[in-house]
């Protein structure tokens, strides 16, 4: 993490969204603290949302065996709404299978009912979607979890806080050309 930001920090960025839900649950809390660009994660805007979105206390958090044994989720959860009780269910399959393009058919709707179960029997009526692969997988997931349960994709909510932040730091960009976008990635 501290490397990827160093290399980010040399293409003069305004902000780092660390877009990763495992990375936000373990390295965000230490990281923030050694730089001085804002540095946002997925975890609080999701967490915000479902506390907003849920109907009954009930929420479910999907996410990787790091992101899930963190608990990072359920602690931030509790933190906003101390009676809500949190199912938290690790999906590590769901991983491959987004990266393999394996979104639906039997193999991974097997698969989805076999990890979701605890959430169908805790009655859940908001599930976060903790890794960024999972959206991915949204038409199955909801498939098994019904229509009456929201599914909490951070995206969105990291965006709008992004904007937020840019805006109060008087830092978005309102050249009517737009900005500059370089894309690098990693394996």
């Amino acid at each position: 993490s501290i490397e990827n930001i160093l290399f980010l920090l040399k293409q003069d960025v305004k902000l780092i969204c660390v877009a990763c839900n495992t990375v936000s649950s373990f390295a965000l809390p230490v990281i923030k603290h050694h730089f001085k660009v804002p540095i946002v994660g997925v975890i609080t805007p999701g967490v915000r949302e479902a506390v907003y979105a849920t109907r009954n206390n009930r929420i479910g958090v999907i996410g990787t065996k790091g992101t899930i044994k963190s608990r990072s989720y359920e602690l931030e959860i509790k933190q906003i709404k101390p009676k809500a009780k949190v199912t938290a269910v690790a999906c590590p399959l769901f991983v491959p299978f987004a990266e393999e393009g394996w979104l639906s058919g039997r193999v991974v709707l097997e698969v989805a009912k076999a990890y979701l179960k605890p959430l169908k029997h805790a009655g859940v009526d908001t599930v976060i979607l903790g890794c960024t692969h999972y959206p991915l997988l949204k038409p199955v997931i909801q498939e098994v979890l019904g229509k009456q349960v929201t599914l909490i994709d951070s995206a969105k909510q990291v965006a709008i806080e992004i904007k937020k932040i840019l805006a109060s730091e008087d830092m978005l960009n309102r050249a009517k050309g737009g900005g500059k976008h370089r894309f690098y990635v990693s394996d």
